[in-house]
């Protein structure tokens, strides 16, 4: 694909997650790899209203080249591209049962979604939870770091996903997929919560 046709592709990720409560207002941000560079949604735009002009490119050290001002949260998505050079997209948004469900206590934090359906192991893998700290913060970077290695998806805690793939849309497939995955695991706890009170 060109950069044309990444940047057309990003534009109606974003406008699907959008549309569809998925993202809201400045919060969310995406990138892809071109070569040695990044394309990434600059600070504080919207999923519902990108254009090419919305995005910042920048080099594999992390240095402005051009465009908008960068999202601040552009070290998550350096870490991933660091990590697997076959990660070639990087998605995060602040998706509700996502977020919902990194606000829980998990015994194991490497791997916080049950396997309640297959899916989530088939497109990603374990979903590993990162510990809070505020959002663009030096800390949130390096609890990021310290996980990255741990888990194949991401949740920061009491914040939302970040996961990574081989092109955009995959990297918009494995999102989907964990975000229909906490949604079944969060209404299943409360299922089984109910039914507990019940039997008690």
């Amino acid at each position: 694909m060109t950069v044309e046709q990444k940047l057309e592709s990003a534009i109606w990720i974003a406008q699907s997650l959008f549309d569809r409560g998925k993202a809201t207002g400045s919060s969310a941000n995406l990138s892809f790899r071109e070569y040695n560079k990044i394309y990434i949604t600059g600070s504080g735009t919207c999923f519902g209203g990108l254009t090419r002009m919305d995005f910042s490119v920048i080099d594999m050290e992390g240095n402005h080249i051009e465009g908008k001002k960068p999202s601040k949260e552009l070290s998550l998505h350096k870490t991933l591209y660091d990590k697997d050079s076959d990660i070639q997209s990087v998605i995060h948004t602040h998706s509700f049962y996502s977020a919902l469900w990194s606000c829980l206590n998990h015994q194991n934090e490497n791997d916080i979604i049950p396997e309640y359906t297959p899916y989530l192991r088939m497109k990603i893998g374990k979903i590993g939870l990162v510990p809070y700290a505020p959002p663009g913060s030096t800390k949130l970077f390096e609890y990021f770091e310290e996980k990255v290695n741990d888990s194949d998806g991401f949740i920061l805690q009491n914040h939302g996903p970040v996961v990574g793939d081989k092109d955009l849309m995959s990297t918009f497939y494995d999102l989907e997929e964990l975000e229909d995955s906490a949604r079944i695991a969060w209404e299943l706890r409360h299922e089984n919560a109910n039914l507990i009170s019940q039997i008690n």
